[in-house]
């Protein structure tokens, strides 16, 4: 708890067994009322493990439904659970736990409602072997999305991050993509909604088990988020009809 708020850690996993358990033993428990996985139809022992080490609340799907779906899953589960902080943590230890104390306190003091651990501040991202067509495509897209969302955020392309419940209960998250480009589309009905979002400094590790999409969807994912950033610039010009942008 923080301030008598619930704190709940949220891991979407898919073949996370070489990693989840560094990952988890990271987590600062005095402080994480509950962690909640979800494995989305993993090849490998993830789920099992899971339980094995002790988290309490594992969601198996069936069929593989995406990293969007995946994410659907845990937010809903860690609303029902009363979460009033969520953290979404990558169980590939990409990210460390270790940052989940400053980003509770963002939000648990009611600074901002929404904090997204940043590569780009500082050098933490070609420094902790982010590959460069990665990081110049990160940068090209954050430029655009900022032009057309009229924001400004370092990156949009971080997974690391934690939202207030208000912020969880006010966007239609759930009419979002199942693919990866549905954390652009949650950063986009955020801004779009008018909650104002805080960035801290996160280094990042690339190594061959961390989790990293190829080339080709890695264009696919460019290619939505450009779609995403022109739906929201005409969204906001009342041209738009997206379902996205509905209040849930």
């Amino acid at each position: 708890m923080y301030k008598g708020k619930k704190v709940i850690a949220v891991l979407p996993a898919y073949n996370a067994a070489l990693t989840l358990e560094k990952t988890y033993r990271e987590i600062p428990f005095d402080l994480v009322d509950e962690v909640i996985l979800c494995d989305d139809a993993s090849k490998d022992n993830t789920s099992a493990l899971a339980k094995e080490i002790g988290i309490k609340h594992v969601i198996v799907h069936e069929q593989n439904k995406g990293y969007g779906g995946n994410q659907k899953s845990l937010y809903n589960k860690a609303l029902e659970l009363g979460g009033d902080i969520v953290i979404m943590l990558h169980p590939d230890y990409q990210y460390t736990p270790k940052l989940i104390p400053a980003m509770v306190n963002i939000i648990g003091d009611e600074l901002y409602p929404v904090v997204l651990g940043s590569r780009i501040l500082g050098k933490g991202a070609l420094a902790g072997g982010m590959p460069l067509y990665k990081y110049i495509a990160n940068r090209f897209l954050t430029l655009t999305q900022n032009l057309l969302i009229r924001y400004k955020l370092s990156e949009y392309h971080t997974g690391y991050r934690a939202f207030s419940r208000e912020v969880l209960e006010g966007i239609n998250y759930n009419a979002n993509s199942d693919d990866f480009v549905f954390d652009n589309e949650m950063l986009s009905q955020i801004i779009y909604h008018g909650f104002h979002i805080a960035e801290v400094t996160c280094p990042t590790k690339y190594f061959e088990e961390a989790s990293s999409i190829n080339f080709q969807r890695s264009a696919k994912y460019g290619l939505g988020v450009l779609r995403v950033s022109v739906s929201h610039f005409f969204h906001k010009l009342g041209l738009g009809g997206s379902a996205i942008y509905q209040k849930p």
